[in-house]
């Protein structure tokens, strides 16, 4: 908790990751969280992992050690073979007790438009797990209009647009692909304070929340947030109230 707010960072990693050579402990995470109060965060596995179900076991072992802090995210493949990614999935929901799905387009390139990619859509939903999407670089997947399809073709699925298109350029996008579909939600890691009020003035709080994707950018982050003022109800949704109905 700070300064009177309860906490919930919605995009963490925990794991080693291929592509960037980074690996983020556990404990280094929870350091993090308590240097700044944040009660809870949604682990997720890094995008580009030698072992998919190691990388998941991973931070199935955080949550059981600190259940209190630390929510799973199963991140996939989606080009496995397909009961491959089907079995993990239930697995990472009916034994490991995850409760979101990640998807990096940058280095997964599902392309959300094309019929066969519906499998990934309709499985999160089977298992009622919202989706969140990196947006930004790895375009064109990764821009942010391209979810208002899968959006609208399943209505009842969450999708969680993470860094709000990355920043300026691609801002615009993502609060249309939140205004006219209710089922997408913004996490506003990436953005400047202004961006983050632009945001405010088409999107309700109740869909919107904060990540701080790495240890090092969570004061930054997070503390955005605290500066500007915002009315508690805004504050409360953005830092708690939005993440726990979602996970």
């Amino acid at each position: 908790m700070r300064d009177g707010y309860q906490i919930f960072d919605t995009h963490t990693h925990i794991g080693y990751g291929l592509h960037h050579g980074r690996r983020t402990t556990a404990d280094e995470l929870l350091r993090a969280m308590d240097a700044f109060g944040v009660d809870r965060s949604l682990a997720i596995p890094y995008p580009v992992v030698a072992d998919h179900r190691a990388a998941h076991d991973e931070i199935a072992q955080a949550c059981k050690a600190h259940p209190d802090r630390f929510t799973g995210a199963a991140c996939l493949y989606p080009y496995l073979p397909r009961d491959v990614f089907l079995d993990e999935l239930k697995r990472c929901v009916e034994e490991l007790g995850f409760r979101a799905l990640k998807l990096q387009p940058q280095y997964h390139g599902l392309n959300p438009l094309w019929p066969t990619s519906d499998f990934f859509f309709e499985a999160a939903l089977q298992h009622k797990l919202p989706i969140v999407v990196h947006t930004g670089s790895g375009i064109p997947y990764a821009l942010p209009s391209l979810y208002i399809m899968p959006a609208r073709k399943y209505p009842e699925l969450k999708i969680i647009l993470g860094h709000c298109g990355g920043g300026g350029m691609l801002l615009g996008e993502a609060i249309v692909a939140a205004t006219v579909c209710p089922n997408i939600y913004i996490e506003l890691s990436s953005l400047m304070p202004h961006n983050v009020a632009e945001v405010l003035q088409h999107v309700p709080s109740n869909r919107l929340m904060i990540g701080s994707d790495l240890p090092e950018s969570l004061t930054t982050e997070l503390s955005k947030i605290f500066l500007m003022n915002l009315a508690p109800e805004v504050t409360r949704d953005i830092f708690w109230q939005t993440a726990v109905e979602l996970f």
